[in-house]
């Protein structure tokens, strides 16, 4: 799936998006894109938990 991550600007957003997403699926396949602000997930959790973690995170995600 592919979220768009406003909030996503850089790296260390980068990093903080992907540890976040790690952090309910230890497996996912992550690809971040910090200059379109988008995010590539390839997960077993759904996208409402994982839009869900994001918020907690600092990084609210919609949907593209």
């Amino acid at each position: 799936m592919e979220l768009r991550i406003e909030g996503m600007t850089c790296g260390g957003c980068a990093k903080s998006v992907t540890k976040a997403i790690q952090s309910v699926d230890p497996n996912a396949r992550i690809e971040t894109n910090p200059a379109a602000r988008t995010v590539k997930v390839e997960t077993a959790a759904s996208q409402a938990v994982l839009q869900q973690v994001l918020e907690e995170a600092g990084y609210p995600a919609t949907t593209n």
